[in-house]
């Protein structure tokens, strides 16, 4: 296969795989929570919510300092995608296409080159506008738990909004790991390629719960479930 063309197949297999492992991790999330990290940490927050909104003046503070982690943590990830679509375009503006060709195994012309820069640039504003709406949800979250559990904000309620700002942090994150490998295409299609299978390796052992943890978050549920039903 020519070099040239190296980009038209092995780009698309690379973003292939990575859309893959992302639409089955999300079908099991909805399906099979447990297995996931990302749900069973749902599930604790929830737990966690619940004993929040039980005593409001008791628990209020720790609640609020601990959503403002979270939104601090969200705000600098938003800082950071900022900063680095910033640097990109003006190292797009200062450099030239004979700068890098060295570097590059693949297709060199000006069209490919532009294509990997927005590609870039496009993920990174994507992480920014995910990371704010995550500061959205978790201050208002903050506001919302605020609220006793007896008053008109129910515990769903807030939770909705803890979930909302908790799916934005993960599409924030999310958007960092493709740019991984969005910039390693900048040295051509085999290291995306070669980054891809290795992130989506990573990622399903960060993302997939062992036998010991599922079960022991399992039994603490059914212990939850049994306490409610005895009072």
């Amino acid at each position: 296969m020519e070099e040239k063309y190296l980009d038209m197949v092995m780009v698309p297999l690379g973003l292939l795989l990575q859309a893959t492992y992302h639409i089955w991790l999300f079908f099991t999330i909805v399906r099979h929570p447990n297995r996931t990290v990302i749900g069973v940490n749902a599930q604790v927050k929830h737990r966690w919510l619940r004993a929040m909104m039980t005593d409001p003046l008791g628990n209020g503070t720790l609640a609020v300092q601990t959503l403002r982690n979270d939104i601090m943590a969200s705000t600098a990830l938003a800082t950071t995608a900022v900063t680095l679509a910033s640097l990109i375009s003006v190292f797009v503006s200062a450099t030239t296409s004979t700068a890098t060709s060295s570097l590059v195994y693949g297709n060199k012309s000006s069209v490919v080159r532009s294509i990997k820069y927005f590609a870039l640039l496009l993920c990174f504003i994507l992480a920014f506008l995910c990371n704010v709406q995550s500061v959205r949800y978790h201050t208002h979250a903050g506001f919302l738990m605020s609220q006793p559990v007896a008053g008109p904000v129910t515990p769903e309620h807030a939770a909705r909004s803890l979930d909302r700002g908790s799916l934005f942090w993960s599409l924030g994150l999310r958007a960092f790991y493709v740019s991984f490998t969005l910039f390693l295409w900048v040295f051509g299609p085999i290291p995306m390629l070669a980054s891809s299978v290795v992130m989506c390796c990573l990622l399903f052992f960060l993302d997939t719960t062992t036998e010991l943890p599922r079960a022991f978050h399992v039994s603490s549920f059914t212990v939850e479930e049994d306490v409610k039903e005895e009072v």
